[in-house]
């Protein structure tokens, strides 16, 4: 596994079995063996597009929640990973399918997606930097976790785009760059040893929630 960072790998020991549910789920096997059905793909990416939206401004909004410079710049590179390359991608696809941006836009939001984005800005609007980079990281890290495994696994699948642009260099540089970002953020706010301090636990369970959000979101991808 890549090394996406101290917090991360101390977040991701402390969820157990939930974090394999996650980055596990018949939805990821199916898109890595090519058995997911299209019609399944394409509804997954319509609220995948709308999640993005919801996502960029939760990372827009880290910017403001920044103590540092450093930081705001990180953000801010992430919204433009997020905006420029990765919601491209949805675009794409879509648009092969006949769907175009217009549709993917006024799409009606399914109750998982809600759930989910509005939990990671509620933790935004509510708490602190850590509070949101805790909430936010799952999803960062959980793809590129997956991307990179599914590559390796050198099945052949009809949604190889999809898998190169997780698995990519750009995107897990994204995943190393956020890694230390966290790291540091911690460091700076918690000090050397944060997993003793009080915060740690609440950090914790942000990261847990938004992990679980994410399960209920492949099994939304999954009953479509």
């Amino acid at each position: 596994m890549n090394d996406y960072g101290k917090s991360f790998e101390a977040w991701r020991l402390a969820a157990g079995p939930l974090w394999q549910d996650y980055v596990c789920h018949d939805f990821v096997a199916q898109l890595g063996n090519g058995n997911l059905p299209k019609k399944a793909f394409l509804d997954y990416l319509v609220q995948d597009y709308l999640f993005l939206i919801h996502f960029s401004r939760a990372w827009a909004l880290a910017v403001t929640k920044a103590d540092t410079v450093d930081e705001m710049r990180a953000c801010a590179a992430t919204v433009n990973a997020l905006v420029n390359d990765e919601i491209s991608l949805h675009i794409r696809i879509c648009a092969d399918a006949g769907i175009d941006e217009s549709k993917l836009f006024s799409a009606e939001e399914n109750t998982a997606n809600l759930a989910y984005t509005r939990y990671v800005l509620d933790a935004g609007h509510s708490g602190d930097f850590l509070d949101l980079m805790a909430t936010l990281a799952p999803c960062v890290f959980g793809y590129g976790e997956i991307g990179a495994r599914l590559l390796q696994s050198n099945q052949t699948s009809p949604y190889d785009a999809w898998i190169k642009t997780y698995s990519c260099d750009e995107y897990q540089n994204v995943c190393s760059d956020v890694g230390s970002l966290i790291d540091n953020a911690v460091q700076r706010r918690l000090g050397d040893q944060p997993t003793t301090s009080s915060r740690w636990p609440s950090l914790c369970r942000r990261f847990n929630i938004a992990t679980r959000l994410e399960v209920g979101f492949w099994q939304m991808g999954l009953e479509a």
